[in-house]
């Protein structure tokens, strides 16, 4: 631990990770140390710890600050997380305007996590004016840099033919891409063709790998598009969301009830 200490030794995401992972109350006030010290990769985690109460006390006020102060260092991630503080009004009031001013400066300087980010606010004309096709070009560029949630969201205005030819093939190969990639609607969006295609057992399978890593929202309106599937075998996996959804949405009001007990909120 003794090496956070000191300013000059070169600290990677994935030491203080390491850290993290071994210990997360040690782990946590080393990175504080490092942060101090000027670290901007602490900064970082220090902001992504204190958000998630990870090892220190929740603080997302704090948690901002640290961002900011690491995006102030050069730090993109910490500017694209300093973007979801404004958008979603961790210690903060929400600030679409902000945070889109944010995810923009990421997104220029070739952050994936900004361009997607960035996308999203054009899409929705949220903070920015809705704009359908720079919204797509930064999907196809986060995509192009490998990331998941783009490559899905490629795929789907490929397959639809928004603000671009349509282009089946293409957007298989964006969804196969991002399912590999680990991204639970990506996997999803890609059992969907195959089961099109009639390879069933490979699509249940990328529809279980979706289960396991889906979200609340994201289960709840996957039930309702598998309630309309024409096979049997997938028709059945929309009860298995919906158990799964129900065991989530009562995990979540567990954790929420533990919270007020403490008088701390999640």
């Amino acid at each position: 631990m003794g090496f956070l200490l000191r300013r000059e030794e070169v600290l990677s995401v994935e030491q203080l990770q390491s850290m993290l992972d071994d210990s997360p109350v040690r782990a946590a006030q080393a990175i504080l140390i490092a942060a101090k010290e000027g670290v901007v990769d602490a900064q970082a985690l220090l902001g992504q710890i204190l958000l998630e109460g990870r090892g220190i006390e929740r603080d997302e006020a704090l948690a901002m600050r640290w961002f900011r102060i690491a995006a102030q260092g050069g730090h993109l991630m910490a500017r694209n997380m300093l973007g979801r503080c404004l958008e979603h009004g961790w210690g903060c009031e929400a600030d679409a305007v902000a945070a889109a001013r944010e995810y923009r400066r990421a997104a220029e300087a070739g952050l994936d996590w900004g361009l997607y980010n960035y996308a999203n606010l054009l899409a929705t004309g949220r903070g920015v004016a809705e704009d359908q096709a720079q919204a797509l070009a930064c999907y196809r560029q986060a995509a192009e840099l490998g990331h998941a949630k783009s490559m899905n969201l490629l795929g789907r205005y490929l397959e639809e033919g928004q603000y671009c030819p349509r282009d089946l093939e293409a957007a298989v190969a964006w969804y196969r891409q991002s399912a590999e990639g680990g991204d639970f609607r990506g996997q999803f969006s890609y059992a969907a063709v195959l089961a099109d295609r009639g390879e069933i057992e490979t699509a249940l399978e990328w529809l279980r790998k979706a289960l396991a890593g889906g979200n609340l929202k994201f289960l709840r309106v996957a039930h309702k598009a598998l309630c309309a599937a024409n096979d049997p075998q997938i028709r059945a996996m929309a009860e298995i969301y919906q158990e799964h959804a129900i065991e989530l949405d009562r995990s979540h009001a567990l954790r929420g009830n533990a919270a007020l007990d403490a008088l701390r909120p999640l």
